[in-house]
């Protein structure tokens, strides 16, 4: 992909062109999938890894420089931190090997210290989210949800303010409130119950 055709694809994605987007997933999503099944052997998880690290791309969209990283390194890199959260969660589950002296514990056994289970959870309510909102953005496109779903990724991916989507997508700053707001709340409620009390 030369780096013209690049930006000029990033441009439109960013603008909330969906064909642009479409040509990013169909582009890259055999290879990203061929990459997380060579590192986990397991085509279900990667392809969650796939839609994790498409969901990495419109969340890191905003601060991405692609004339520092091209798009394919830049994917790619989403996938490779994504794989690493799948193989660490594996790696932390204790499993049973038979031994002539009875089982015998593998994938470590030493207790995670108070900074690990603080990074783990933080991993877990992130991954948690990230599943949440690809969740809601797959319903939004089956319930054929267009503005709120374009409102939301101005509003969040692009980072405009309330008044230039209003005027943007010819809706009311209320409407564009009431649409950010029953995201944060669904988003709040999933990631942090309590909150949502």
């Amino acid at each position: 992909m030369s780096d013209r055709f690049q930006s000029d694809l990033l441009s439109r994605v960013r603008q909330g062109d969906e064909s642009a987007w479409r040509h990013v997933i169909e582009t890259y999503e055999g290879r990203l999938q061929a990459f997380a099944i060579s590192r986990l052997g397991d085509a279900a998880l990667a392809e969650d890894v796939v839609q994790e690290t498409f969901v990495g791309f419109l969340t890191g969209l905003p601060n991405y420089d692609e004339e520092r990283t091209a798009l394919e390194s830049f994917l790619f890199r989403i996938a490779a931190y994504k794989i690493t959260d799948v193989l660490r969660r594996q790696g932390r589950r204790q499993t049973f090997a038979m031994t002539e002296g009875g089982p015998e514990l593998s994938g470590g056994a030493r207790k995670a210290s108070s900074m690990a289970r603080s990074r783990e959870g933080a991993q877990q309510k992130k991954r948690h989210l990230e599943e949440t909102l690809r969740d809601q953005i797959r319903s939004w496109i089956q319930e054929a949800q267009y503005e709120r779903l374009q409102c939301c990724e101005l509003l969040f991916v692009r980072g405009w303010p309330n008044k230039v989507v209003a005027e943007s997508l010819d809706l009311t700053e209320q409407q564009v409130a009431n649409h950010k707001q029953a995201l944060l709340q669904k988003l709040k409620k999933h990631d942090l119950p309590e909150l949502a009390q």
